[in-house]
Order: structure tokens, then sequence, then C-alpha cells
């Protein structure tokens, strides 16, 4: 249902699941997915904590996380969770991706140049790889201490 788009249909099928299984990290995953997918932030939040708090080294999840707490203005918190992800997944790109947005956004801007950097190391898809060239080149144009908003 998430990959046909079909966001809503997932939401209810995850939610039956989770009432059998309140322990599936998985379900909460993805019901995070589908939630943020519908732009529902704080409940997105809530499932992918959710997940990480089931199963504390759910990478996918964590990461999620982060992402989720950036785009609530929770950049302390966003930071928090991607130094979790990638102190059990010391080289992972999507966490170094995640750390680097997250410290974009509290205006620590080297730091997060060196974590994006690292990122792109990590050899990401096209796409996600034109993004962060992006950011980085807008981490270029302000004071180093002024925080970036990345939606």
């Amino acid at each position: 249902m998430l990959q046909a788009g079909d966001f809503e249909g997932a939401l209810l099928e995850l939610k039956r699941i989770l009432e059998a299984d309140s322990q599936n990290p998985y379900a909460f995953n993805l019901l995070g997915n589908a939630l943020w997918e519908l732009d529902r932030l704080e409940p997105a939040r809530d499932a992918f904590k959710a997940a990480t708090l089931v199963s504390p080294a759910f990478l996918g999840a964590r990461v999620s996380l982060s992402h989720v707490l950036r785009r609530l203005k929770d950049a302390d918190g966003a930071e928090q969770e991607a130094r979790r992800a990638l102190a059990l997944f010391p080289h992972d790109g999507e966490a170094m991706h995640a750390l680097g947005l997250a410290l974009a956004a509290r205006g620590k801007r080297g730091e997060a140049r060196r974590s994006l950097e690292g990122y792109l190391a990590t050899n990401p898809e096209f796409e996600a790889a034109t993004e962060v060239r992006g950011v980085l080149e807008m981490l270029g144009l302000g004071e180093d201490d002024d925080p970036l908003d990345i939606e």
C-alpha cells in the first residue's frame, strides 16, 4: 500500500497490525513513513519513537525520527537521535545525512559540512547526492553560526 501511494489505506492496515502486535517495530516504522507522507509530523514522530523504543538499534526508524524532529523544529532532538544512530552504526551514510541536516538546523555549519561530506563519500543515489551538494552550497552562504532551515 505504501509503495502504491495508498497512505490512508496503509494507516488502517498498520493500526490493525499494531492492535495484534503492539511490539512490532517494523509496523511502527511503516506507520511513521505513512504519516510522514501525509505530512502528519507529530504522529509520525510518535510512531518512529515507538519503533526505537521497541527496537533501540532500528537504524531506519532512528534516522527517520531525527528527520521528523528537525522538521518539527526540534534540532537538538534531531541531532541527538542522529548521534545515537551513528553510535550504533558509525559509518552509516543515512545517519551522517541526518546528523548533517540537524547540525545545519542548529547553526553548526562546520560540523554539518563534515557530516554531509561524509555522507557524500558513501556514494548515495544521484538525487540525494545532488540535494546534499545544494545544502553544502547553502552552508557556505551564511555566517558560521546561522541556522539553516531545510525542509
